[in-house]
């Protein structure tokens, strides 16, 4: 046992503490970078063949079954899971375009899997599909490669939460999220806040912090106002907090708190606090302006997250550079495909 443990530390050991160590660095030094839930991915794969190696004999085929069943598992309970979110959005919340967005996603993916057994099946012989197997795979092949997309980008949103901080901050940038009957924070604002005075109280050297947020048309005061009166309320002195009061978007939010902190002396180590769903499109934007933070998520309900985490895969996927990269990565994906279909 104990030379089986050797000799798997000396063969694969190397490679997995690599591929580990290339993921943590490419993470903590450029979190914004979507290629980094690729390199994700791959080590988590690693990790199972690794992990394997210890085993041996049946023990090492029951574990590697029971990974690929645990995979086929979520594959198939994710379009039931999205689905059921978006009755529960829409039950809890309102029908709209953005509450329908995991229900409209779980059916076109349950009938992307459904399409991808009914090809497995032709291919085995059990069912017949005639001419229409080839528009079928293309179907399954494309939900499959935009569910790995969506897959990725969720698991390593979920990554970079649990990455530990170094609380030493000079700043914390709050983002606003609108206020509840134009006057009161929301909870999804709150939970922002309250993850802020967390950081603040964990810094030896107290940071300033920067609750950001305008007034929009229907609201009583603007949002920067209200998070710094809730800061004040559980005891965060007032020459700790500046507002940026005149931002209406998350790109705004950046520029105008960076105007603030570029015209302030000392060091600039800065810390970006938003829902966790929110984080990673406000590190691109931050790389964008030229900006190196550390991104810190707030919890939200259960109900709301999958459903604001596919608005801001929309938004990421929408940019020039992740869609130019993924249709490219989807064209050489399907391309054995296009060449029997065209041929």
């Amino acid at each position: 046992m104990i030379d089986r443990i050797i000799e798997n530390l000396q063969l694969i050991g190397p490679f997995f503490a690599a591929v580990w160590a290339v993921t943590i660095f490419c993470t903590v030094w450029r979190p914004q970078r979507y290629l980094n839930s690729l390199l994700l991915m791959f080590s988590l794969l690693v990790s199972v063949f690794f992990v394997s190696g210890f085993l041996k004999g049946d023990a090492q085929v029951y574990f590697l079954i029971a990974c690929f069943v645990l995979f086929l598992l979520g594959l198939l309970l994710t379009p039931a899971l999205l689905i059921t979110n978006g009755i529960q959005m829409i039950k809890r919340e309102s029908v709209s375009l953005s509450h329908l967005l995991s229900l409209c996603l779980g059916i076109v993916v349950g009938v992307g899997e459904i399409a991808t057994a009914v090809y497995v099946l032709h291919l085995s012989g059990l069912i017949d599909i005639g001419e229409i197997d080839l528009p079928v795979m293309l179907f399954a092949m494309t939900v499959f490669y935009f569910s790995a997309l969506v897959l990725s980008f969720v698991v390593y949103s979920l990554f970079i939460q649990i990455m530990p901080h170094c609380m030493n901050f000079n700043y914390v940038i709050i983002h606003g999220c609108g206020l509840a009957g134009g006057e009161r924070m929301t909870k999804l604002l709150s939970n922002r806040v309250d993850r802020a005075i967390r950081i603040y109280r964990k810094c030896k050297v107290k940071p300033i912090i920067i609750p950001s947020g305008g007034q929009g048309e229907d609201e009583k005061l603007s949002e920067a106002q209200a998070m710094k009166s809730y800061l004040l309320g559980n005891g965060i002195p007032p020459e700790h907090i500046i507002m940026e009061d005149r931002s209406t978007t998350t790109r705004e939010n950046l520029i105008f708190s960076k105007q603030i902190i570029d015209s302030l002396p000392g060091k600039k180590k800065i810390a970006l606090v938003s829902s966790n769903y929110h984080i990673y499109r406000c590190l691109c934007l931050a790389r964008e302006l030229g900006m190196k933070c550390t991104g810190i998520g707030a919890d939200v309900a259960w109900y709301y997250w999958p459903s604001a985490l596919i608005r801001e895969f929309i938004a990421v996927f929408l940019t020039k550079r992740f869609l130019f990269w993924s249709i490219l990565g989807y064209l050489l994906f399907i391309s054995p495909l296009l060449y029997s279909l065209f041929a």
